[in-house]
């Protein structure tokens, strides 16, 4: 309250969740309660990363649903790059010429959990890069374990134009400033909160105008809600800790990255 007068700071904030798998089975309990609550909270933009063939539709009903609100992307998880990657990759290149995507993602290279499919990872990539290109698309891009060689790959002079955002960056500042040199930006999400993660030091020294924020729900939930099932609504702790840490208000912090996300995905976010 000011003056006896509600405060409308809330009201004019916009906030928008980069990256959210709030299609998967975890929300089917509760999935409208949860938009509901994330609208109410400011968040009002979600962007939708697939997975691979089997994502697809659950993805698209829910964008269908809240049109102008919640938006697909579609490409081939690096994860999923096994065996059947070409025909997973058919299937991607078959859904662009179908409808409207606002990214080719996510994409990417995650040596974590298996190694044996690193060459059908890095095929994976190269290729859905090249349909970034051929469709004017930004990517959205997954790297675990694999920083080198996702660099090494990006920094190719043919994809000199591929703009989009390095998902759930994690990295140390030489890596942040590779990417952002590249003219890519830095999705910040969950794990800025985390204590002795070290990814609040390098944030700090990261301009904003080279962030976007994310929650990656249902996974990798901020603190205090570390454990819990993640969800855009969480992203509000996501902004406030990018505010402390940069030294100015979470209205800054909204203003600015939701302008970064409008600027990456090519549509006016209001």
């Amino acid at each position: 309250m000011t003056n006896g007068k509600p405060n409308n700071r809330i009201i004019e904030m916009i906030l928008v969740d980069t990256h959210s798998h709030i299609y998967l089975p975890e929300f089917d309990k509760d999935r409208a309660d949860v938009i509901l609550n994330s609208d109410k909270q400011n968040i009002k933009h979600i962007f939708l990363p697939n997975i691979d063939s089997s994502s697809i539709e659950s993805m698209l009903e829910l964008s269908d649903k809240y049109p102008n609100r919640i938006y697909p992307m579609m490409g081939l998880h690096p994860t999923s790059a096994e065996d059947d990657y070409e025909n997973e990759l058919r299937i991607v290149k078959e859904w662009l010429n179908i409808r409207k995507f606002y990214a080719i993602g996510e994409i990417g290279l995650d040596y974590y959990w298996d190694t044996s499919f690193k060459k059908e990872q890095i095929i994976a990539f190269e290729t859905q890069l090249h349909l970034a290109l051929e469709y004017n698309l930004p990517v959205v891009i997954h790297v675990r374990d694999a920083f080198d060689d996702a660099l090494k790959i990006i920094n190719k002079p043919e994809y000199d134009n591929i703009k989009g955002i390095f998902h759930c960056f994690t990295g140390n500042l030489n890596q942040a400033q590779n990417i952002i040199n590249r003219g890519l930006k830095l999705g910040i999400g969950g794990i800025v909160t985390f204590k002795n993660a070290g990814l609040d030091k390098v944030v700090e020294q990261i301009d904003l105008n080279h962030l976007v924020l994310e929650t990656d729900s249902p996974y990798l939930a901020p603190a205090p809600k570390r454990g819990k099932r993640n969800e855009s609504t969480y992203l509000y702790y996501i902004a406030k800790k990018v505010a402390e840490l940069k030294n100015t208000n979470i209205d800054e912090v909204a203003k600015i990255t939701t302008q970064n996300a409008s600027e990456i995905f090519k549509i006016e976010l209001s």
